[in-house]
């Protein structure tokens, strides 16, 4: 009588188990008339409210240290427009690892890049005032006594000029200048020294 008993709650308990599961899928969620969040059992529209999808789940994870608003960070600028929204993005994101992605390292010692890389770290600690631009034949008019370029294999084809606000309370905007080279189809900041 025992076995039995032992038995028959045994196949109770399994039949009663894939009853949750089915009990779930008759949940609607949907957005009240007023803005509120339901959880009922008959569809939403015999209660005058929107039905909610569930988000899709996602099998990528999100990049670590990007805010869920951010946007695409853009790997090769073909226009200085586009140059200067990636400078904004890295901006609005206070990422100077953003802003050195947009950066040519090519021929930089290795002393002369962690100089740039604590540059632009503290560069994105001051709020973007705005831009400016040069063209390098302008520059060269400007300032005929110039030294030629560091890298004469790749001259600069503009300047972007970053305004950010000062940190020392002057209230004088702070001026940093960056060459634009084309190399490989992309358009690469690369310090102006």
């Amino acid at each position: 009588m025992r076995l039995f008993i032992v038995a028959s709650a045994l196949l109770v308990s399994c039949w009663l188990l894939p009853a949750p599961a089915t009990a779930q899928e008759g949940v609607h969620r949907c957005i009240g008339p007023d803005g509120t969040p339901l959880f009922t059992d008959q569809p939403c529209a015999a209660l005058k409210a929107t039905p909610v999808q569930a988000a899709p789940k996602s099998t990528t994870a999100p990049a670590p240290n990007t805010p869920p608003s951010a946007p695409p960070p853009i790997l090769c600028a073909s226009t200085v427009a586009e140059l200067r929204q990636s400078v904004t993005d890295a901006f609005a994101t206070r990422d100077p690892n953003r802003l050195a992605g947009l950066m040519l390292w090519e021929g930089a010692g290795r002393n002369a890049v962690v100089a740039d890389i604590r540059t632009l770290s503290a560069l994105m600690k001051r709020p973007l005032l705005d831009f400016g631009e040069q063209n390098a034949a302008d520059q060269a008019a400007a300032d005929p006594d110039a030294a030629p370029a560091e890298h004469p294999a790749a001259p600069p084809e503009h300047q972007l000029v970053v305004h950010t606000a000062a940190d020392d309370g002057s209230g004088v905007p702070r001026e940093t200048r960056f060459d634009i080279v084309r190399r490989s189809g992309c358009l690469w900041l690369r310090s102006a020294g």
